[in-house]
């Protein structure tokens, strides 16, 4: 984080070459975190965020009055053409980002929340990508959750599917698998959604893929549409504008059972890392 070596000094607000605008404002109320470390955060973990984020188009959730207040979705590009590169999908106008810059950018301009696709714009119709997002009933024990997971697995690994897990920030986990085999679009939608509706038959007091929520009563919701083209899915290590700032982070298999959807947060983040040995990256943010 910026560290103060002469106090009579102001803090420098740049970043990366990007000037950041009323450092000290509060983007989280509880616990209270200033714009400035929302913006370290993303500076510090770019190097992993990039990885997953690189080439595939975005969306983000600014929250110009902070994470508690009223945010909104944004998905074309405006008036920050300069910073982002730009792709054109049926006609219409999407963007992504492609280096540290550009990710600090965007937290400057108050993106809080980072989503992406399923695809990679050097080839926007195969997409790569599948997700399953777990969302659980409200007062479901997390220990059913937990299971539902494990089941989830279980039937990707009979198919043959590699998959990684990541908390989602909020009530659920996130169940990615990278995808090589080509597919088109509507192939690979409809393939997400054959296997959400084999877990559904198989274990139908615990999995439902209705998006009702009067349907949802004691289950888990196997949210398959995000495999669809132009849909999104919250990106790793991407912060999420609820309370506490907390992080979709991906995390070992092995740990599923010992971390909550929403234990990993911009306070704590560092004991959660994936590598042991990536050291953070917060050079350019002194006085």
């Amino acid at each position: 984080m910026v560290k103060n070596k002469n106090k009579t000094k102001e803090l420098s607000t740049k970043i990366c070459g990007v000037e950041i605008s009323n450092p000290q404002k509060i983007i989280y109320k509880k616990p209270k975190i200033t714009k400035l470390e929302v913006v370290n955060y993303y500076y510090s973990i770019a190097p992993l965020m990039l990885k997953e984020i690189k080439n595939r188009l975005i969306s983000v959730i600014r929250c110009h009055q902070g994470a508690d207040e009223t945010c909104f979705f944004k998905k074309h590009p405006t008036t920050d053409k300069n910073f982002v590169n730009t792709f054109i999908v049926d006609g219409n106008e999407y963007f992504y980002i492609n280096n540290v810059k550009q990710l600090v950018y965007q937290a400057q301009m108050g993106s809080v929340e980072f989503h992406i696709w399923g695809s990679k714009v050097l080839d926007i119709e195969q997409p790569n990508l599948m997700v399953f997002d777990l969302d659980p009933a409200p007062n479901l024990p997390i220990e059913k959750l937990r299971y539902g997971v494990k089941l989830v697995k279980q039937v990707l690994d009979k198919l043959k599917l590699k998959s990684y897990l990541k908390t989602s920030g909020g009530k659920g986990y996130h169940i990615c698998v990278p995808f090589k085999k080509k597919m088109s679009w509507e192939q690979f939608a409809e393939f997400s959604k054959q296997i959400a509706i084999l877990l559904e038959t198989k274990h139908s007091k615990l999995f439902t893929t209705t998006i009702k929520k009067s349907a949802r009563t004691n289950k888990i919701f196997i949210d398959y549409l995000r495999n669809k083209k132009g849909s999104t899915c919250v990106a790793p290590f991407s912060l999420r504008a609820r309370a506490n700032a907390p992080i979709s982070m991906p995390i070992a298999w092995n740990k599923l059972n010992k971390i909550a959807p929403n234990e990993i947060t911009i306070k704590n983040y560092k004991n959660y890392l994936p590598n042991k040995n990536y050291k953070l990256k917060l050079k350019n943010t002194k006085i």
